[in-house]
């Protein structure tokens, strides 16, 4: 008894000393975000401000050529949008391969996973030069499209779908549904906490997305990652402006990861990465 309550707590002293090791840099985002540049610059470190500086909002907000608010509706446009897409894309996708047993859906799948090791950096060239051909620079539609398939959505749908009876398809197709009608009426509703998962994942990843909406993007569709990485230029660097942009900037992911972190874990588990 005395053994297993030293091994818990020792598991969650090493849980907590964890999360704080986590927990730093939002503190360290905070702390500037309401600071002045002395104070973020200052060679001794304080853990608070000497003083709250409640300005660094009003110069943020009050700078058009950064534009925050336009860039915060550009990146939850652009988010939603390709969280959509990618969602029912690899959804399709996925339970296409899970239900195919032949030598092509092998093939498909090998080619899929094998996107996964290349660095996607590598694909940014020939994405551009496509995108530019078909005139969706400075748009939506250059912003969101090149990004709607995703092998790791549509393996961890396969997975899914692949712990998913059959028989309850062809029960469906019995009573007169076809194919189409049992997958979006029978399976996708059966398939809610993998949708809620991946829709988690791909919205986080497309609202911090830099480099591809920093090729594409222009003043119209400048996102906000894009707009806070103009408080760093060759003349310095604007602290105060920068880590208040930051912690706006995290705000609404955080939010949308704290109210769906349980269906995340559900949708992993339910996956089949176990």
């Amino acid at each position: 008894m005395r053994t297993s309550r030293l091994t818990t707590a020792l598991r969650y002293g090493v849980a907590t000393a964890l999360a704080l090791v986590f927990l730093l840099p939002f503190h360290v985002i905070l702390r500037n975000a309401f600071s002045t540049t002395q104070n973020i610059t200052a060679p001794r470190w304080n853990w608070l401000p000497d003083q709250l500086n409640l300005t660094n909002l009003d110069s943020l907000l009050a700078n058009d050529s950064i534009g925050i608010g336009r860039a915060m509706l550009n990146s939850a446009i652009m988010a939603t949008l390709q969280t959509c897409g990618t969602v029912v894309v690899s959804l399709m996708a996925g339970y296409a391969l899970a239900r195919s047993t032949g030598w092509a859906a092998r093939v498909l799948l090998g080619m899929t996973i094998f996107t996964l090791m290349v660095p996607a950096a590598a694909t940014f060239v020939p994405m551009f030069i496509i995108t530019a051909q078909f005139g969706w620079i400075d748009s939506f539609r250059g912003l969101v499209i090149p990004g709607m398939f995703s092998a790791f959505a549509t393996y961890l749908f396969r997975q899914a779908f692949l712990d998913f009876p059959v028989e309850l398809e062809d029960a469906a197709l019995v009573d007169g549904c076809n194919p189409f009608t049992a997958f979006w009426r029978i399976v996708v509703p059966n398939a809610k906490e993998t949708i809620t998962a991946v829709g988690t994942i791909v919205l986080i990843g497309s609202w911090n997305a830099f480099l591809w909406p920093s090729l594409v993007g222009r003043d119209a569709t400048r996102t906000v990652q894009v707009a806070l990485s103009q408080f760093m230029t060759s003349q310095g660097v604007r602290y105060p402006e920068l880590f208040m942009g930051s912690l706006i900037a995290i705000a609404p992911m955080l939010v949308v990861f704290l109210f769906l972190q349980r269906f995340l874990v559900q949708g992993l588990t339910t996956s089949g990465l176990r």
